[in-house]
């Protein structure tokens, strides 16, 4: 029996991968206590190779802290990491995207040095050909039906954007935060555009005390694509991957004026939906034959959903308070966040974060990490769950309790997953005996179609078609079925 296949070969999301890497920094003798520390990460190499992804870049510390005589100061640093990914999955034909963020920050103190610690979250996806085998012809008959395919299509590009505001006098910016938050993505004829803001939280001095606000910078890119087209579906990442920030006080008029420049890097996927003419059923006439099944697996992205929402209650401590305390700046807002499914429906559980710094009544200043937990209800498939923190703020209503508000834009980029099952091969077996009669009448089960009554019958359903021209399908129940054979006469 002669069986005839096919290959199918294209371009998609292949696997997610996901790791942590610890990075250190070292500060000197003069930081007393550390008021706040944060990590800025830039990737600057992913690369597959057999069996791992190997992974590089820098990552940015900026700590506020006191010294011994109660002066308040800043202190950045950069340090370069490089570490690699186990996985037998891996190959060199692969293409890594690959996302960092600081997960968590910790310090502690070594003799006369301060040592930082940050724990870093790599979200690795792999790109690379795919392909499935298909059967295509042969002695067989066989059933095509289309079936979906989504292939993948790789842009990327940088772009700049600034803004300038003005605030009242500041003495010195002293640590400032980015966090991207992505709130549309569109695929345009020959353009993938990317919308959304960067939330720039900034710690500065003003005057003897420390103050904390927020911006929201814009941007808009566009990347060129030859794969984009209305309607379709895509996904992308935007990361600042350098930030200025500029003051110009002036003293007199008790102004200052802020600029911010940042350097963007983009880099999105966009999806094709493919129709492959594949075959999902066989059978045989001369032979008991049975197919060979075989599943092709792609993968893409569905709609994404945005949900703002105003949370507020009270928080947890890394350390005490009471009223001799006195609140001068919330900073470094972020989120962690999952979506979590209950007997209510699905929620995006998390606890936004920040660090509250206080002024004791002996002058020196202090940080304490606060944490909101907070659930809130979406409507979507499994997706990936990112969140920004805006505007939170703090207070002591009761000593010793923490009570916050905060703003979150939540967006939950549903994931999705095409399957089809079609037929790579078949078994030829035992060769099927021949019917002696000319004519044979069959009563079939209600509700087959026409398929399934000529893989039964051992007939082609043009063949079937002809010989019951009147027949409609699906079956109905007590029809019956006519097949004509023609015989030789000697």
């Amino acid at each position: 029996m002669k069986v005839e296949t096919q290959v199918f070969r294209g371009y998609g999301k292949r696997k997610e991968l996901n790791t942590q890497t610890a990075v250190e920094c070292r500060f000197g003798r003069e930081v007393e206590t550390v008021l706040t520390v944060s990590c800025a990460c830039v990737l600057t190499n992913t690369e597959v190779q057999n069996g791992e992804v190997r992974y590089g870049g820098k990552a940015q510390f900026s700590i506020v802290y006191e010294d011994a005589e109660k002066h308040v100061c800043r202190a950045e640093k950069g340090v370069e990491f490089s570490a690699s990914l186990k996985d037998d999955f891996c190959f060199p034909a692969l293409t890594a995207r690959a996302a960092v963020s600081c997960e968590n920050i910790a310090v502690r103190r070594e003799g006369a040095s301060v040592f930082a610690t940050a724990l870093l979250g790599l979200d690795i996806s792999l790109y690379g050909e795919q392909t499935f085998e298909y059967l295509a012809g042969g002695d067989l008959i066989l059933k095509r039906d289309p079936v979906k395919v989504l292939t993948a299509r790789l842009v990327s590009g940088n772009a700049e954007t600034d803004d300038e505001f003005e605030t009242e006098f500041l003495t010195d910016i002293l640590q400032h935060s980015e966090t991207v938050n992505l709130s549309s993505i569109v695929c345009e004829t020959g353009t993938l555009r990317l919308e959304g803001e960067v939330n720039v939280g900034i710690l500065a001095l003003k005057g003897n005390a420390l103050a904390s606000f927020e911006r929201l910078v814009p941007f808009r890119i566009e990347l060129p694509c030859d794969a984009a087209a209305y309607g379709a579906s895509a996904e992308a990442k935007v990361a600042v991957t350098d930030a200025n920030l500029r003051a110009d006080s002036d003293e007199d008029k008790g102004k200052c004026t802020l600029t911010v420049e940042l350097s963007l890097l983009a880099e999105g996927c966009v999806y094709e939906e493919t129709e492959v003419d594949a075959v999902t059923d066989a059978f045989s006439l001369t032979h008991a034959a049975t197919p060979v099944f075989s599943t092709a697996e792609s993968a893409g992205v569905g709609e994404a959903d945005h949900v703002t929402e105003r949370i507020a209650g009270k928080c947890a401590l890394s350390s005490p308070i009471d009223f001799s305390d006195t609140l001068e700046a919330v900073t470094l807002q972020r989120a962690e966040a999952e979506l979590t499914v209950t007997e209510m429906g699905k929620t995006v559980e998390g606890v936004a974060m920040s660090t509250l710094i206080v002024q004791g009544a002996d002058g020196s200043h202090r940080g304490i990490e606060l944490s909101l937990p907070f659930s809130v209800p979406i409507e979507t498939g499994d997706a990936t769950i990112s969140v920004l923190v805006l505007g939170m703020s703090a207070r002591q209503r009761q000593e010793g309790e923490i009570e916050a508000e905060a703003t979150l834009k939540i967006t939950a980029c549903e994931k999705r997953k095409v399957t089809a099952r079609l037929v790579s091969g078949c078994e030829e077996g035992e060769l099927l005996p021949e019917k002696d009669s000319a004519v044979s009448v069959y009563i079939p089960r209600a509700g087959d179609g026409l398929w399934e009554l000529a893989k039964s019958l051992k007939k082609s359903p043009e063949e079937v078609s002809a010989s019951n021209p009147d027949i409609q399908f699906p079956i109905k129940e007590g029809q019956r079925v006519i097949v004509y054979r023609k015989k030789s006469v000697l």
